[in-house]
């Protein structure tokens, strides 16, 4: 994943840049960046390495010594960016968010148009934000570029790219991600975050859509493309990587939770005896909240997220470490533990590595059962689009390796489907085994229908790819 923010402005807008990028950390664990436009000072960039440490800490320099009237700043989860292009279109900046599937096949249509090359990184790879520009410098003008590299991009790739006279912003072809927009009397802004620009000062000014590409200037926004009438915005922005605070097609992410637990509460129907609803802390709580209140069972907090020095809970990328920083950062409360029935909600079930180990720390810190409810249906399918499970094989989610075992290997699309269906009995059974797997006492996952329906949007402008297998 990764998030964006970007200020233009009649003065300096590095402060805004600076705080409304760091507003997007929750969204990427490797790598941030800065790059400002000063009319008499042209470009200039900062990235750093924000694994070991957060974006504030390592950017603070940069606030006293980069300025200009236009800036764009980016938190990734891989790549570093925004970087700095010189091509026919002249000089400009660029960042990205999104996902690139048939990197090898445009790589090799570039090189065949023009003689380029491409700055490996680590591993072999390309920089998804280095190819995009390449696709971009193929046309004659920037819309077209844009818009030539979203056909191109088996994908997604939403794009903020700043020249001297502005900052394109192009939310991607399916409105996967989103791009938010703001004004106030001496500027403008973009976001992918709806928060992030509110206690800067600027007030809401539209959302983008699918395929819509603008340019912000201080003065304000003038539309270079109207969006296209398909829209596929990730589910996963609700349920999982949204902040509380956000929302998206005018939807709060922290509303949809709450009714999403709701939805819950509504289906289990006191189907089993408990004594706390309890949420895995941060993005569990509100669908625990809920749930608690619809179902009238106390609301609790049996465990206590440490957030002074562990922010942020998918930090750093190498799962190893992640299953280890996710236990050391949940304190147990042994009074509200012992000897009680819980009922535990997350926002979903990945490896199940995480929540089969929070589930035995409950176990031993006294707990007499644990009922969990993940918020979310069983995830079938890897992202393609904005890497939400970032695996090197689908094999590592709990739910395909439970059907494999008892399909005995690769299984049709039609048989998936079918685990798929709430009301099937392939679905039942892949519970049960899960809930056996990693040692719950009960296990039942929201349904689509349900979860769809929380956030009250047409179900046709949702993406549910990592459920059901539709694009």
């Amino acid at each position: 994943m990764g998030g964006f923010f970007a200020a233009a402005s009649k003065t300096n807008c590095m402060f805004d840049l600076y705080f409304g990028t760091d507003y997007h950390s929750h969204l990427g664990t490797r790598r941030a960046g800065m790059t400002v436009y000063d009319r008499n000072l042209g470009f200039n960039r900062a990235i750093h390495n924000i694994e070991n440490s957060p974006f504030r800490t390592k950017f603070d320099k940069e606030v006293g010594r980069m300025e200009g009237q236009l800036g764009i700043g980016c938190i990734s989860d891989f790549e570093p960016q925004p970087l700095i292009v010189r091509s026919h279109h002249g000089t400009y900046a660029i960042s990205t968010v999104g996902k690139i599937n048939n990197t090898d096949q445009l790589v090799e249509q570039v090189f065949k148009g023009s003689r380029t090359h491409f700055l490996e990184m680590s591993g072999g790879t390309i920089n998804a934000t280095e190819l995009t520009a390449a696709i971009i410098n193929q046309k004659d003008n920037l819309v077209e570029g844009i818009q030539y590299a979203q056909e191109l991009i088996d994908g997604s790739m939403t794009i903020l790219l700043m020249t001297p006279d502005g900052i394109y912003c192009a939310r991607d072809r399916y409105g996967r991600t989103p791009v938010i927009l703001g004004q106030k009397e001496d500027g403008c802004c973009a976001s992918f975050e709806s928060f992030a620009y509110l206690n800067l000062g600027y007030r809401d000014l539209k959302e983008l859509g699918p395929g819509e590409i603008v340019v912000i200037t201080p003065e304000g926004v003038t539309t270079l493309a109207d969006p296209g009438r398909k829209m596929r915005i990730c589910t996963f922005l609700w349920v999982y990587y949204g902040y509380p605070s956000s929302r998206y097609e005018g939807v709060s992410v922290e509303q949809m939770r709450y009714d999403c637990g709701k939805a819950l509460a509504e289906r289990d129907n006191h189907s089993v005896d408990i004594d706390v609803v309890a949420g895995v802390p941060d993005s569990g709580t509100a669908h625990a909240v809920g749930y608690a209140n619809q179902s009238g069972v106390p609301f609790s907090r049996p465990f206590i997220k440490y957030t002074p020095t562990w922010p942020r809970s998918f930090m750093p990328t190498i799962q190893e470490k992640r299953n280890l920083i996710a236990k050391m950062k949940l304190i147990p409360v042994r009074e509200l533990i012992q000897d009680r029935s819980l009922l535990l909600i997350d926002d979903s079930i990945v490896r199940g590595t995480q929540l089969r180990e929070t589930t035995e720390y409950l176990f031993d810190s006294g707990a007499r059962e644990v009922h969990v409810r993940p918020a979310c249906p069983p995830i079938l399918f890897g992202c393609k689009y904005i890497n939400f499970s970032r695996s090197t094989s689908e094999m590592e989610l709990i739910a395909r390796r439970i059907i494999n075992e008892e399909e005995g290997g690769a299984v049709e699309r039609t048989i998936l489907e079918d685990y798929a269906n709430p009301d099937s009995d392939r679905y039942h059974k892949m519970l049960d085994k899960i809930c056996e797997r990693l040692k719950f006492t009960s296990l039942r996952y929201q349904r689509l229908d349900d979860m769809i329906a929380s956030i009250g949007i047409n179900p046709d402008c949702l993406c549910t790819y990592c459920w059901n297998g539709r694009e």
